[in-house]
């Protein structure tokens, strides 16, 4: 198993399939194996990386300083990948990573998917997470993992799910560290800004986010089209926060179509 080492962190990675380099970032859950249900299709398409982010499935169980540490590390695994460049399609938190990187070291991105993320941590975010936190402090793993459920899918997907329903909240009480590094990654989330510099990102980006999401509402998504010059979007009616999992055809194809347009 591949993994990138920056500073005492070890980072694990993963490549998949053949063709053009395709990141994928995952949300604050952190970990590569959120996109499972989108493998089979980005592969024929794509070479695919995944990672897990620090404090999180089998990179370091650390603490997270910022957002722009993560994109550091993100960095860091494409040297050891050989990756001078690549697309990159991030989710929630590993789209701001996204954003961080593609501001921080320019050139390293040839293309960026903003898929339901946050411009900053403003008064929603922080009583959502806020809650989300005390639950993993006072409740436990488990009582935080149902409660995070009921954050990314909607209703419509949970009740024809269930057994998948059960499965994802035991993979996530396996994937995350403590609730002390947990909180640091909420943390870090709710102190990302970085809107005013946003009008520097010159490479081709698509935004997408489904009107039902509950978690990175719209408003976010629909800030970084209005900031992000020339920025492509696409909204969904349905999906919830985790669009890629719940409609997975639908989020396919809208990934594909952008990232193979790019080099059509």
């Amino acid at each position: 198993m591949p993994w990138a080492k920056r500073q005492d962190c070890e980072l694990f990675w993963e490549r998949q399939g053949e063709g053009p380099a395709l990141i994928l970032g995952a949300g604050l859950g952190g970990v590569g194996g959120y996109w499972q249900p989108n493998l089979s299709a980005l592969t024929e398409h794509f070479t695919v990386y995944r990672f897990d982010q620090r404090g999180t499935g089998q990179s370091s169980r650390m603490p997270v300083a910022s957002i722009e540490q993560m994109a550091a590390d993100l960095v860091a695994m494409m040297d050891d990948a050989g990756l001078a460049t690549a697309m990159y399609l991030g989710h929630s938190t590993g789209a701001a990573i996204g954003v961080a990187a593609a501001l921080d070291a320019p050139g390293r991105f040839s293309a960026l998917m903003i898929y339901a993320s946050t411009t900053c941590g403003d008064n929603y975010r922080r009583k959502v997470l806020g809650l989300r936190n005390a639950i993993f402090e006072g409740l436990g793993i488990e009582a935080y993992a149902q409660y995070s459920t009921l954050l990314l899918y909607p209703p419509y997907w949970i009740n024809s799910h269930a057994e998948e329903v059960a499965r994802i909240e035991a993979t996530t009480a396996t994937a995350l560290a403590d609730p002390e590094i947990q909180a640091t990654r909420f943390d870090a989330i709710l102190n990302f800004d970085r809107r005013s510099e946003l009008p520097r990102i010159d490479i081709p980006t698509m935004v997408v986010c489904a009107d039902d999401d509950i978690l990175t509402p719209k408003y976010f998504s629909e800030e970084y089209v209005r900031l992000i010059p020339g920025a492509r979007h696409h909204w969904e009616a349905r999906g919830g926060h985790a669009l890629s999992r719940t409609e997975p055809d639908t989020f396919n194809r809208i990934a594909i179509d952008f990232f193979t347009g790019l080099h059509s």
